[in-house]
Formats: structure tokens, C-alpha cells, sequence
């Protein structure tokens, strides 16, 4: 497997156990939907919430979730839509971000809620 698909299913991991201890369940990781995905698809209460991860070994090119696009949005976006209507779920949703930076010495996970408002 690639570095950089080892690394982000790594991070993946990790953002699930920091939600799992922030009190989320965890509903889905990797849901799809045709060609969108959501990395982690959790419940706090009564919200369901929409998780993109993103990691990077460095920030030389900028922070993790600096790399969240408007086609990754979109794609976020229709998985989302897809995964509520077979769910039939039409209460309250939300759009987070999850950053994973992998220093040397340390890693540093940031949790950004309604990052896409």
C-alpha cells in the first residue's frame, strides 16, 4: 500500500478514536456513495455528523484541512444527502473537519465543528 493511503487510513483511525472519546458513535467510516465519500459519519445526541479527515506529514504546504476543496465539499455534500435518505434521517446534521499533522516528535489532532458553514 502507498505511504500516503497508509497514512490517511491512519489518521482515519485516530480521528475515530478522538470522536469515540469525545462521546460520538460512530455510525459509518469510508460510507459511499457512488463516487462521494465521508470518512466518518458520527452521532452526538440527536446529530448526525458528516467527518473529513485530512493529515499531513509536514505543513510545508499548509495545514490538513487546507486541502478541503469545493469539489471535495460537493462530494461531502452529495454522500451526505445519499446517506440520509436511505438513513430516512431529517433532523439536525452538521459538517466537521478533522486535521491530523504527524510531527516527528508528536502528533496533533485538530477537531473543527461546522467547518463548511
Amino acid at each position: 500500500m502507498a505511504k500516503h493511503l497508509k497514512q490517511g487510513q491512519q489518521a482515519e483511525g485516530m480521528a475515530a478514536r478522538y470522536l469515540l472519546h469525545e462521546g460520538y458513535q460512530i455510525l459509518e467510516t469510508n460510507y459511499r456513495s457512488g463516487r462521494a465519500e465521508v470518512d466518518i459519519i458520527g452521532q452526538i445526541g440527536q446529530l448526525i455528523v458528516f467527518v473529513e479527515v485530512k493529515s499531513r506529514q509536514n505543513t510545508l504546504h499548509g495545514n490538513p484541512e487546507d486541502s478541503i476543496n469545493e469539489h471535495k465539499k460537493r462530494m461531502l455534500f452529495q454522500a451526505a444527502d445519499a446517506y440520509q435518505l436511505v438513513k430516512n434521517w431529517n433532523k439536525e446534521i452538521r459538517f466537521d473537519a478533522i486535521s491530523v499533522n504527524f510531527y516527528p516528535q508528536a502528533v496533533k489532532i485538530e477537531h473543527f465543528e461546522d467547518a463548511f458553514s
